[in-house]
């Protein structure tokens, strides 16, 4: 199991010259993450005294593991291509393979994005186990069905784990596979908090690349120069 840095810093505040000591309660959740609370929310916590203080204030900031830092600059480049949040991207990336490059499941997904080989050869991707190729592709699959499901990443993703015809068939619902809803659970839990995703308006203009003679879309938040382009969101 891949466990995410995280840097985590306490700050204890004094509110008058004589107060009561505060308590910190310290656990570690499944997924290996430290947690922090002035309330004990699990049995097994670990609890620190703070002397001479009424309260405490929990503040974290988060770093990228190595295997994060490695890729980051691929992250970023595709994720603003096909105006994806870099968080949901890593979050994808680090539920698919932890990072490693040249995963391959029991099913035949492949690299960092576990790409199946036929949605490697819809989205032209020559080499899946090469990063740059293997996140570009992968970016371009999570915009797709996004625009599929009107916005909702949680249903992208379910449909990025299960395959989009899962997703039709109970009703455009995360299907109710113990797999599936535990896939979007782990990537929504690394990914951020979907309702405070990007703006409603932003513009995505849509436009198509012919590589090998397919038609590959293309996606970005700048209007295209030339050529003709198709508005799929704002």
């Amino acid at each position: 199991m891949f466990i995410r840095a995280l840097i985590v810093g306490v700050v204890a505040t004094v509110a008058t010259p004589v107060v009561a000591d505060a308590q910190i309660y310290a656990w570690r959740d499944a997924n290996g993450t430290l947690i922090l609370s002035d309330r004990k929310l699990s049995d097994g916590a670990m609890t620190y005294v703070v002397p001479e203080a009424s309260n405490i204030r929990v503040a974290t900031s988060r770093t990228l593991t190595p295997w994060e830092g490695r890729f980051e600059s691929l992250v970023q480049e595709h994720a603003s291509r096909q105006a994806l949040r870099p968080d949901l991207v890593r979050a994808v990336i680090q539920v698919e393979s932890g990072f490693n490059p040249m995963a391959r499941s029991p099913r035949g997904a492949m690299g960092l994005m576990q790409l199946m080989p036929e949605t490697a050869r819809e989205l032209g991707v020559r080499n899946p186990y090469d990063p740059a190729d293997n996140i570009r592709g992968g970016c371009a699959y999570l915009r797709q069905l996004i625009d599929r499901y009107d916005g909702n990443e949680e249903l992208a993703l379910a449909a990025y784990n299960a395959g989009a015809g899962a997703v039709d068939r109970h009703g455009r619902t995360i299907p109710p596979y113990r797999e599936t809803r535990d896939y979007v659970r782990k990537v929504t839990a690394r990914g951020g908090d979907f309702a405070q995703a990007a703006p409603q308006k932003l513009v995505v203009y849509k436009t198509f690349e012919i590589i090998d003679g397919r038609a590959v879309p293309r996606y970005s938040t700048s209007k295209p120069i030339s050529g003709s382009f198709e508005i799929v969101s704002h």
